[in-house]
């Protein structure tokens, strides 16, 4: 009990500076690791104080379950949005790579995109000009012309645009109202050498799969963002 009680004084500490090594020496504990950490932290703290003031404090109520860390483990949050809770988090190795007769020591920090992402798109936040990576639909005349549509998409794939084939070789207002849905901006209609709609402004042009490009702002999706 008188251990686990030390262990939760100690996770209650928190400072923005090294006051937090006075507070730690207060609970009479005594240990050589102990003193490592202390210092190593100590260093820590005062170099970021220098350089970005008000921007890290000393949490020891952190932890990181992972056995590779040998030294200070970081996590971060965004202010006004502590509610995502750790965004990037990571800590420092004393061997983090090696050359087979040295080790080299570093940190490493690593992003949580997904539990950045999700709620931020989820609050409205941010959003996507289409909801697929698609730049292009090659329409279907029919099935037996398949083989047609997936050349030219395989060309245009080829030359880093993405695309995909219709599902199904319906008449091509589906197609087109398919695309839509979807938010892919153009329709190709035809093989290698035929033709590109633009179905925002309905013009309809002849192009060549091997050098037609679509316009830089819709080749790829783009992130929208809303204050």
């Amino acid at each position: 009990d008188r251990v686990a009680g030390k262990c939760v004084e100690l996770a209650a500490i928190q400072a923005p500076d090294d006051s937090f090594v006075a507070m730690v020496r207060d609970l009479g504990v005594q240990s050589e690791m102990l003193e490592e950490g202390l210092d190593a932290l100590t260093r820590v703290i005062n170099a970021a104080r220098s350089q970005v003031p008000g921007r890290m404090v000393a949490d020891l109520k952190i932890a990181r379950g992972l056995d590779y860390y040998t030294g200070t483990v970081y996590e971060t949050e965004l202010v006004g949005h502590e509610s995502l809770g750790s965004i990037s988090s990571g800590g420092r190795y004393d061997s983090l790579a090696s050359d087979g007769k040295r080790t080299f020591p570093g940190v490493g920090i690593s992003l949580g995109l997904t539990r950045l992402l999700v709620p931020l798109l989820g609050r409205g936040m941010l959003t996507a000009s289409r909801s697929v990576p698609s730049c292009v639909l090659v329409a279907v005349d029919d099935e037996g012309t398949r083989a047609v549509a997936g050349k030219v998409a395989a060309t245009l794939r080829g030359r880093g645009i993405a695309c995909e084939v219709a599902p199904r070789a319906d008449k091509y207002g589906k197609q087109i109202r398919y695309a839509d849905r979807r938010g892919i901006p153009f329709v190709w209609f035809g093989g290698v050498i035929g033709e590109i709609k633009d179905i925002r402004s309905g013009e309809q042009t002849g192009a060549d799969a091997s050098s037609w490009q679509p316009p830089a702002d819709d080749l790829r999706p783009r992130v929208i963002s809303f204050h």
